[in-house]
């Protein structure tokens, strides 16, 4: 019998290689942070920062960021376009904080889908 133990590890900017180097193999990296990991192991899997798939009306869009796929945009991007689609005249900033799940809700409501993580 093979016993295969994954770990998942969310992690932001401040991950260092040292650390990075700690993972065991099949590790999978998610980052949270604006940009991707740089890529140290080749046994580990590394996912792309948060984004999601723009909808098909949005049109003349090919690339936002050369690290994603072609119609994808990262997590910021949609929460602005978002923003403004929705008229929310708040930001969050300090203690203002949306509810995610209306955020969600409406991002979906305006055509943009979850990424698929594929490895």
């Amino acid at each position: 019998m093979i016993k295969i133990y994954w770990q998942i590890w969310v992690v932001g900017d401040g991950l260092t290689e040292e650390e990075q180097n700690k993972a065991s193999k099949g590790t999978i990296f998610i980052p949270f942070s604006q940009f991707p990991l740089k890529k140290i192991h080749q046994d580990c899997f590394y996912h792309t920062t948060p984004a999601m798939v723009a909808p098909p009306s949005l049109n003349n869009l090919h690339s936002c960021e050369n690290w994603l796929p072609r119609r994808v945009m990262s997590a910021w991007r949609v929460a602005g376009i978002v923003h403004a689609m929705e008229e929310w005249n708040v930001n969050e900033c300090g203690d203002t904080i949306f509810n995610i799940d209306n955020v969600w809700q409406a991002a979906l409501r305006h055509g943009f889908r979850p990424l698929p993580i594929s490895y």
